[in-house]
């Protein structure tokens, strides 16, 4: 619809979005050699005083692995890959990650919890493309007027940091006033959702919590068989963990000692995603989720999933043909 060049030839529309934790260079790679965008958070890669920066070490092997596979495979060239941004006062780190993903020429940027200016000139002075996550029509208009190119619309049901609103009235809204790309986010775990996003006006679906179930993720065993184990009634939404409203996985917080049905409200100038934050040690294991997660029931490599997705997808566009033209 309104996808620019580096997104227009996707095997399908759909980017991986960046998991805290979970993404990591072997996910990626996957995800973009099997045609769909494939991102990761700058802070996963975790860095340790004295050794090398961590960062661009991940930026050099995606970089290369995706350039080898362009060279072996002509026919069938990887998607381009992401990076997201934690653009909040307490990311003491992004200055420097900004500088790396200059250097490296990321061509597609994911930025988060607050949108700013340079930020995106940084992006679109290396040939970069900006989407900034947004939870409603107020952000996104603050996001668009700061020079981003594109937005995450992530509404009611997404993992991680999530909204409340209906994808339908969120994007209802946004398209009022903006015909530039949306990635929609909220739910996405089948090919049929993809199709869904792109009906109400979305250009590209945003997948995540499905991701996790994947043997390249880095995710522990337990994580992975609980994503494949719950549905949409295993999801409870709260502020607690992060000082940001997210959806995450019932089993775990009653596994931390917590009761996920009678959970205290976080103070949010407590947020913080500098070096220097602290949390409970049972909350390393309190794991987010979105409530599109019944749609796996096994663990899979990244490209079986995405395999999957594209039969439904390209299933969901016959049947929808065949009701639009019956014979």
């Amino acid at each position: 619809m309104s996808l620019p060049p580096a997104l227009a030839h996707l095997r399908l529309p759909v980017i991986g979005s960046p998991l805290f934790i979970v993404s990591n260079p072997d996910l990626v790679i996957a995800q973009c050699t099997a045609g769909i965008v494939g991102s990761f958070p700058a802070l996963n890669a975790r860095e340790k005083p004295g050794e090398p920066i961590e960062l661009e070490r991940w930026l050099i092997r995606i970089s290369e692995a995706l350039d080898a596979w362009n060279q072996a495979n002509p026919d069938r060239p990887a998607a381009p890959y992401a990076v997201n941004q934690i653009v909040h006062k307490s990311n003491e780190r992004l200055e420097r990650d900004v500088e790396l993903c200059v250097k490296y020429k990321v061509p597609v940027w994911i930025t988060s919890l607050g949108a700013q200016e340079w930020v995106n000139q940084a992006a679109h002075s290396c040939g970069g493309i900006v989407f900034h996550d947004i939870i409603n029509n107020r952000f996104a208009k603050k996001a668009i007027e700061k020079g981003a190119d594109g937005l995450v619309a992530v509404a009611a049901g997404a993992g991680g940091h999530a909204g409340v609103l209906s994808p339908f009235a969120l994007v209802q809204e946004i398209r009022s006033w903006f015909d530039g790309p949306i990635a929609l986010s909220g739910a996405i775990a089948r090919g049929d959702s993809i199709l869904a996003a792109q009906a109400m006006g979305a250009d590209l679906g945003y997948v995540g919590s499905a991701f996790i179930a994947t043997e390249e993720a880095n995710a522990v065993a337990a994580y992975k068989a609980m994503i494949a184990q719950s549905g949409a009634d295993d999801i409870v939404y709260s502020d607690l963990f992060t000082g940001v409203w997210g959806n995450y996985l019932k089993p775990s917080i009653a596994a931390a000692g917590l009761n996920p049905d009678k959970l205290e409200r976080s103070d949010p100038s407590a947020m913080n995603f500098g070096a220097g934050r602290s949390k409970p040690k049972s909350w390393s294991e309190i794991w987010g989720a979105g409530q599109g997660i019944g749609a796996v029931d096994q663990v899979v490599p990244a490209a079986a999933l995405i395999d999957r997705l594209d039969r439904e997808y390209r299933a969901a566009w016959a049947r929808m043909q065949q009701q639009v033209n019956p014979r």
